[in-house]
């Protein structure tokens, strides 16, 4: 059985696309265009390797950048060779690196059980805290200072530490009060025995550069690795792939689409792929062939992207490969013009309502900027028509939710003081209790009795009857964190019942949409990392996945261009298309010929090849009461003069 699905994915396959699946030794770039079948590529190479090699015991190493395709990818390994899916590491380098830190991280002075800081107000916070505490010190300390933190963000983006800083500054006033705060930060952070999102492959690198036996041992238990979206790789990533590379592997295949950097400001350079083509001695194969669109948008995307020049030269033209269409030839691209902002998003959003309910679900409504997003939801809902813009949501709405995480964070972290101040707050709400989070902090630490426990006590006096099945259960949980699934789905009930007590007839609630949210979150973990894992691995992956839920059935969804890339949709609207817009007014004062101006022109690229039936193209004569000509991308699309 395990061999027909597999034998059937590769028969399914082009002859160009079984070559890269068959790749053996030595690295590969595959530049994979919009829709032509990447996906199936790499889980079909994972699942060969596997399969061909079921005596053996080394493992494959694969690494992206959403934990949505993370999953997808595991997915379908494990439908081609069940059971052996486990033998493939498959996630993003966020989790690579935690994993990797909690494993050897000691040996750089980071212990196992560290926390991770993804929500900008914790990191101003510790920060905050860092440069408070300075004076008492002797160190001179600004609460100023902490509007470095973007700064400081930039350089762990580049792999600088602090003690390296002094170059990167070289011309910067501030940069003593720079350099200090940076480190100010650092100690806090290692006081605190937390990272951030940064520090995350910052300090992996530094691992694997000061351990080389350890990068060595990596290389022998992954003598394969592919990378997904390789054109996203920023400075950081880049330097870490290669020094645990060293200069001994050289099985790396990589999967990208110079046309596709469209995340410039994060590092993303099509230099990487240049670079890695010259520093792996890389073979190179392409995939122009898209499968997704209809011609009339293939066409279009082409006509586009040739005004770039950042692209790979022997880059070849997107041949449209979809036999089955839908709607007529004429229909596949459609233009609308709108006088004003305001009539654009209310005409676009009369026509989506006069869509059919049940095509809903497979229209996007796609822009440069979240503002024009804003005004097309009002307007959507002026019509009655459920909407929702797309956004990472790094934590829970509700204090129920809130409250759990902030739980199961101390029994695993018991230490941690911050943590403790969340879970009191959240309790307080859901409880209505009147507990001190300092007064917890320091009866705890004159007892000597764990932060968890005294915080019971306090709220079991304090909180009477209401809420003592919720403290209870989380008394048995610290008691035997073995028991975290069970125990997790009984406060999940009691959750449950509480929502259904207080909106019997609807569930429009933070909390609904909190348990809707954990469900989905907490079946792709367990599919990832398996039901019988540990309360710290279960944690460190909901640290690391957004807290959005899916949208209701009958939900049209908005997002950026940023966040609709990788998907792919019906119906698809981009709006905005019109000069200060899309191209955006920094890339327009940058020139013409700017790096910034090939960027919002792959801005425009990724949005056009996401539509797989039909594309419309709106813009408006003013913005914001402003006279806009038409945007350049629809003059070089060849659809306006």
């Amino acid at each position: 059985m395990t061999q027909d699905v597999l034998s059937r994915a590769l028969e399914e396959l082009t002859e160009i696309q079984r070559r890269a699946v068959d790749w053996e030794d030595g690295a590969m770039l595959v530049l994979a265009g919009p829709g032509s079948g990447k996906t199936q590529v790499l889980t079909c190479r994972i699942a060969r390797l596997l399969n061909s090699s079921r005596d053996k015991s080394f493992r494959i190493l694969a690494l992206t950048f959403t934990n949505k395709a993370a999953d997808e990818m595991k997915a379908r390994v494990a439908n081609l060779v069940p059971g052996l899916e486990e033998r493939a590491s498959i996630g993003t380098f966020h989790s690579f690196c935690a994993q990797l830190l909690r494993q050897h991280g000691i040996h750089v002075g980071i212990k196992p059980d560290f926390t991770i800081y993804s929500l900008d107000e914790d990191r101003r916070a510790i920060l905050d805290d860092a440069l408070h505490r300075a004076p008492s010190n002797g160190q001179p300390g600004s609460a100023e200072n902490v509007r470095y933190l973007g700064l400081i963000d930039r350089m762990k983006a580049r792999l600088i530490a602090p003690e390296d800083a002094s170059t990167f500054l070289a011309t910067s006033a501030d940069s003593a009060q720079i350099i200090l705060t940076y480190k100010l930060y650092e100690q806090e952070l290692r006081r605190l025995n937390a990272l951030d999102f940064n520090s995350l492959i910052l300090e992996a690198y530094v691992l694997a550069k000061t351990t080389p036996a350890l990068a060595a041992r990596y290389r022998r238990s992954y003598p394969f690795w592919l990378v997904d979206e390789f054109q996203d790789t920023n400075e950081a990533q880049y330097r870490l792939i290669k020094a645990l590379a060293g200069s001994e592997s050289r099985n790396l295949f990589v999967v990208a689409d110079d046309d596709q950097i469209i995340y410039q400001w994060n590092g993303a350079s099509y230099r990487h792929i240049q670079s890695f083509l010259t520093d792996f001695s890389a073979d190179l194969i392409q995939f122009p062939t898209n499968y997704r669109c209809p011609p009339a948008i293939v066409e279009a995307a082409n006509r586009l992207v040739v005004y770039n020049i950042q692209r790979t030269r022997e880059k070849q033209p997107l041949i449209a490969g979809k036999t089955v269409l839908k709607l007529p030839e004429e229909k596949h691209i459609q233009l609308r013009e709108f006088p004003t902002d305001e009539d654009e998003a209310n005409g676009i959003a009369g026509e989506i309502a006069r869509r059919p309910r049940e095509e809903l679900n497979e229209v996007r409504v796609l822009a440069r900027t979240r503002a024009l997003l804003d005004r097309v939801l009002l307007a959507l809902r002026k019509n009655q028509i459920p909407a929702i813009i797309a956004q990472r949501r790094d934590d829970f709405l509700s204090a129920e939710l809130r409250w759990l995480v902030a739980c199961l964070k101390q029994v695993v972290r018991p230490l941690d003081r911050r943590n403790v101040i969340v879970l009191v707050e959240a309790f307080n709400r859901i409880g209505n209790t009147e507990v001190n989070a300092d007064e917890v902090i320091a009866e705890s630490e004159a007892s000597g009795r764990s932060y968890l426990m005294t915080w019971r006590d306090q709220a079991l006096r304090a909180a009477a009857t209401t809420g003592t099945d919720l403290i209870n259960l989380i008394s048995r949980l610290a008691e035997n964190p073995t028991l975290a699934n069970n125990l997790i789905t009984e406060i999940l009930a009691e959750f449950e019942k509480r929502r259904k007590s207080s909106s019997p007839s609807g569930d429009e609630s933070d909390l609904a949409e909190d348990l809707m949210a954990w469900r989905e979150i907490a079946h792709e973990i367990h599919s990832h990392i398996g039901h019988a894992a540990p309360l710290d691995q279960f944690l460190q992956q909901l640290e690391l996945r957004s807290k959005e839920p899916s949208p209701k059935p009958g939900t049209v969804t908005l997002m950026t261009v940023h966040g609709a890339k990788g998907g792919e949709f019906d119906w698809v609207y981009l709006i905005g298309l019109a000069e200060d817009v899309m191209p955006s007014f920094q890339s327009l004062q940058k020139g013409d010929k700017s790096p910034e101006m090939e960027e919002e022109r792959r801005n425009c690229f990724v949005a056009i090849t996401r539509a797989k039936e039909c594309l419309i193209l709106s813009r408006a004569a003013r913005y914001k009461g402003w006279q806009k000509a038409p945007s350049r991308f629809l003059v070089e699309m060849g659809l306006a003069k």
